[in-house]
């Protein structure tokens, strides 16, 4: 079995990508890359830096060349810059404004 074959854990998240209020759960570097690289991604926020490092961490998590963690904060960052929110990490701020 290759490393692209093994499914790489992250810290489980879920991603507010279809629309206010409606969540993707991630548990994977794969599942990362699946969300940045699908269609539910904004399209204009596909020129930010931050999705192209997003994009490029997963790919290097998923053959185990970077640390998982990495990975799943340059994602985190790129939906911020994409404007969606991401539980468990936005929590804080949601109750603040809530």
């Amino acid at each position: 079995m290759t490393t692209s074959e093994l499914k790489v854990a992250v810290r489980p998240l879920h991603v507010e990508i279809d629309g206010v209020g409606r969540y993707r759960q991630v548990f994977s570097v794969d599942d990362l890359a699946a969300l940045l690289l699908g269609g539910g991604w904004p399209q204009s926020a596909k020129a930010d830096p931050a999705f192209h490092r997003a994009l490029a961490t997963s790919l290097d998590a998923m053959e185990l060349y970077i640390d998982p963690e990495t990975a799943r904060e340059a994602f985190v960052r790129a939906a911020h810059a994409a404007g969606m929110h991401v539980l468990p990490d936005d929590m804080a701020e949601m109750r603040k404004a809530g």
